[in-house]
């Protein structure tokens, strides 16, 4: 029961964990997503740095009181709204301006009004902000001219430092003194007629645009912006991929968690079961200081006290019962010697009662503590003195001792083949004696017993034709002077000790012992059950 009720607290952490790693997975899906969102947000800033390089250093150059006018002039041929603001008279957070003041563009979605970009003009006191609808053709177009313009100004290796300064990761700008290749004739004469010529290049989803630009009488410089990358998101396959490889990772590490802790858990289970099977010195491994760990040391502490308890409390019983002993045997001298200074018959079957009481009391006493000494011991401590018992001549010598004490009974021993098993004797023979006076007290006219042999155990069944044990009191039996009725009468009462006794003598021998209906005289039939084991030589 103990296992089940385990293995069902392994199955519902199992199907936490199972949850968990669903939780786990919409997750990392949504974590997925933010990255791609991430990366769509950085591919736009770097293709906006450098068209906002430009149209920075274009305005740097400029009078202050020209910029307006140079914007507005600027605005319909790049299909774009350029403004300038102090930066004074902006709201900007923290990070928006940490990141304006590292020379980064800020890019904004405005939803269908499109897209703002920002950025700050060298010396940090006014803000460049542009709003777009989109990206067209006609703003391809009027940035090339503009990139053409701006390097027409200079010559030889001025174009060179201009293009550097406005040249970023995003959008490459190239300066080459060799025509463009993969062009046909009809896109050379456009550039030669100084057009701008837009190439597309499907295969990469990606476009790179050409202007002829005249450096001196002899010589042409070619001005190559792009190729500029349309953003690719992260294929779905890897996605999956990279999902499953996150889960497989997850639920390996988890699943070696739980292993881990199931052993300990499992560990600590077994001695539980040792220590309710009366092996009270088991003792839980402590391997670490966490919380499993903890309980291990709560476990052992625990342990340790029920043991110091139990044998506290044993000890008083030896103690009080071996106290009991020399009253007993003073009273009993005293009776003796009545019984010599008279012969009044009256006063005989008075102190003939008083003996038997007396021989009762140290009947009780001898149980007591034949409970006690089996009580104290552990399995592991006990030393049992093995043999190999023959259970036939066993258990005729204990019809032989409690046939004349019930003479209205008939005892007998079922027919049968020889049965051999490796046990102690005189515990044995006890055992089976307690539960074969048990069924003499209750039974009407007859008591059974029969013996079984098997591959792997010996099974000693003791039947009687008596009341029986009703199904509710079967667990009750077992215990420490437990009764069935109220009687304290010598023919059914008991002391209410044979039965424990049997019970720990079969504990003892790593059997057990149970009670159900007998099939064929219909009163109780107790069970013993004994492992065959290895003979230990004496």
């Amino acid at each position: 029961m103990r296992r089940a009720l385990a293995d069902s607290t392994f199955l519902r952490v199992y199907v936490l964990l199972a949850l968990a790693l669903l939780l786990t997975f919409g997750l990392a899906l949504l974590g997925l997503a933010m990255v791609d969102q991430v990366r769509r947000e950085h591919h736009r800033e770097r293709l906006a740095d450098a068209p906002m390089r430009l149209l920075v250093e274009k305005l740097a150059e400029l009078p202050r009181d020209e910029r307006e006018a140079w914007l507005e002039h600027r605005a319909e041929r790049l299909d774009m709204t350029p403004t300038l603001y102090p930066v004074d008279s902006l709201m900007l957070n923290y990070f928006d301006r940490t990141r304006l003041e590292s020379g980064r563009v800020l890019v904004s979605f405005r939803g269908e009004h499109g897209w703002r970009l920002q950025r700050l003009l060298p010396g940090g006191d006014w803000l460049l902000e542009v709003d777009l609808a989109g990206l067209s053709e006609q703003q391809l177009r009027g940035l090339t001219e503009l990139f053409g313009e701006w390097l027409s100004e200079v010559r030889g290796a001025e174009r060179q430092q201009r293009l550097e300064r406005v040249s970023g990761p995003g959008i490459p700008v190239t300066l080459t003194d060799r025509a463009p290749e993969g062009l046909d004739a009809r896109q050379l004469s456009r550039l030669a007629e100084g057009e701008v010529v837009i190439r597309l290049l499907p295969g990469r989803w990606s476009m790179t645009m050409y202007l002829e630009l005249p450096d001196s009488d002899e010589e042409t410089n070619w001005l190559a912006i792009g190729p500029v990358q349309a953003f690719e998101p992260m294929p779905g396959s890897l996605q999956l991929l990279l999902l499953m490889i996150l889960l497989g990772v997850l639920a390996v590490i988890i699943y070696l968690i739980v292993r881990g802790v199931e052993a300990r858990m499992a560990r600590l289970e077994q001695a539980a079961t040792r220590i309710a099977g009366g092996r009270l010195d088991t003792r839980v491994k402590v391997e670490s200081g966490d919380f499993l760990g903890r309980l291990g040391m709560a476990f052992n502490g625990m342990a340790t006290q029920v043991q110091s308890l139990l044998r506290a409390q044993q000890d008083m019983i030896r103690a009080v019962s071996h106290e009991l002993r020399t009253p007993v045997a003073r009273i009993r001298f005293a009776v003796q010697m009545v019984e010599d200074m008279t012969d009044d018959p009256a006063i005989r079957r008075q102190l003939e009662g008083i003996d038997g009481d007396i021989e009762e009391l140290d009947g009780l006493i001898d149980e007591i503590l034949t409970y006690a000494r089996l009580g104290n011991e552990s399995v592991n401590s006990m030393e049992m003195d093995t043999s190999l018992v023959d259970c036939r001549a066993m258990a005729e010598r204990v019809i032989e001792t409690l046939s004349p004490l019930h003479g209205h009974l008939r005892l007998e021993l079922a027919g049968g083949d020889e049965v051999e098993i490796s046990a102690d004797p005189r515990y044995l023979q006890r055992a089976l004696q307690n539960l074969v006076a048990n069924a003499c007290r209750h039974a009407r006219s007859r008591v059974l017993i029969r013996l079984h042999s098997e591959p792997h155990l010996v099974r000693l069944d003791v039947e009687d034709d008596g009341p029986g044990v009703p199904v509710s009191e079967r667990l009750e039996v077992f215990k420490p002077f437990a009764r069935l009725d109220d009687s304290r009468t010598r023919s059914s009462g008991g002391y209410g000790l044979g039965l424990s006794i049997v019970q720990k003598v079969m504990t003892w021998h790593g059997g057990s012992v149970a009670v159900d209906d007998s099939p064929q005289l219909g009163g109780a039939r107790f069970t013993l059950l004994l492992p065959r084991r290895p003979v230990t030589p004496a």
